[in-house]
């Protein structure tokens, strides 16, 4: 393979094969991937601008059967440290994060095994009647899959339901990596790789707005890696014309610390910066029907962060009010609504609070400064 063929098809836009994917995640200068990365986002995203949301990670239950290897925050039902979020935490919860200028939930937790379709819409119809304009970007297509087959549901039913109830976005959550080889390993009692698409296709067809994530790192090769990026790039491909589909792509390193995977494995966090960088550039390469590529500073930190925007990244996620799930991994950073602001004009740009489905917003008058306890 020659890199100036592969670099003049990656900016023309066409889709790479797996095989050149990985000859230039291997062999290209980081400096040209991210010059390529860089062109190809300034024609999705003209202008200086850099969005960022406010927004808090409530999780309604830690009760979990899906015994995944990467994750530290579940517990075995019966566990003393079980618990189910009640109605009244999640009013206190959300008046707090209206005050820290948030307007949406990202709304996860564990797969309970006695928790079907009944629970989630009786949450976010409660959720939605204190609180009509707090938007829900709930659950993922993991829990879907648990709560159809917990009822005996299709995709689409359980989705439409939920989508009644006030659902209005679809997290891209439990993808890690969309190879069956890795998922029997790693989260043994998760949906497998075409059950976590086909929720997403179904998503699609409803019109309900999503997004799509890889966690690497552990034990999958550079292949799967790119074969979990040719799958997401297909489905997007499959979406209805009016549907937004995959509105963002985020990638992160895995949090390793105190995991079983880490214990058992051997499997440990060694992502280098440069290697994120690089991965960011190439999902920008090799996504070119999503708009959207967001850098996971809450794993890779800020300077890191701020260097993927110069690499294909337009996105910088949000400050995270709460987050409970990779902070018990070992993922440290923290934001505030100054920070992440003065963190993107620090990288050269401007900073822009948006809306889940990646439209302007003001920022609250009446914001309060949140604090930060490490």
């Amino acid at each position: 393979m020659q890199l100036d063929t592969l670099y003049s098809k990656a900016l023309a836009e066409k889709w790479l094969t797996v095989e050149e994917g990985i000859y230039l995640f291997e062999h290209a200068p980081t400096a040209a991937l991210m010059q390529i990365a860089d062109t190809l986002r300034k024609r999705k995203k003209p202008g200086n601008k850099v969005t960022w949301i406010i927004d808090r990670n409530l999780n309604t239950t830690n009760i979990c059967v899906a015994n995944c290897k990467f994750c530290n925050f579940y517990r075995v039902p019966g566990h003393a440290e079980g618990y189910i979020t009640d109605m009244e935490t999640y009013k206190v919860k959300i008046e707090e994060t209206i005050r820290y200028g948030g307007e949406q939930l990202l709304l996860q937790g564990g797969h309970h095994p006695e928790l079907g379709l009944d629970f989630y819409t009786d949450i976010f119809r409660g959720i939605k009647e204190m609180f009509p304009n707090v938007k829900l970007h709930a659950l993922g297509p993991p829990e879907i899959h648990h709560i159809a087959t917990l009822g005996g549901y299709s995709y689409t039913y359980v989705l439409s339901e939920l989508m009644k109830a006030g659902l209005d976005s679809l997290p891209g959550a439990g993808a890690e990596i969309l190879i069956d080889r890795v998922r029997k390993i790693i989260s043994t009692g998760k949906c497998l790789s075409d059950e976590w698409l086909d929720v997403m296709r179904a998503a699609h067809q409803l019109g309900l707005t999503t997004s799509a994530t890889m966690m690497f790192g552990h034990i999958e090769t550079i292949e799967e890696r790119f074969l979990h990026l040719e799958k997401i790039r297909q489905v997007q491909s499959e979406k209805p014309e009016h549907a937004k589909g995959f509105i963002a792509f985020i990638p992160w390193p895995f949090q390793d610390e105190g995991t079983t995977l880490r214990k058992i494995r051997r499997a440990k966090n060694e992502t280098t910066p440069d290697e994120y960088i690089r991965t960011i550039a190439m999902s920008r390469i090799f996504l070119p029907n999503i708009e959207n590529i967001q850098a996971s500073w809450l794993t890779v930190g800020k300077k890191t962060a701020q260097i993927c925007l110069h690499a294909g990244a337009n996105d910088f996620g949000s400050i995270m009010i709460e987050e409970n799930v990779v902070s018990a991994a070992g993922a440290p950073h923290r934001f505030t609504y100054k920070s992440i602001q003065e963190a993107i004009r620090e990288a050269g740009f401007e900073p822009q609070l948006r809306t889940q489905q990646y439209e302007d917003r003001e920022i609250p008058a009446n914001i309060q400064e949140q604090v930060i306890n490490y």
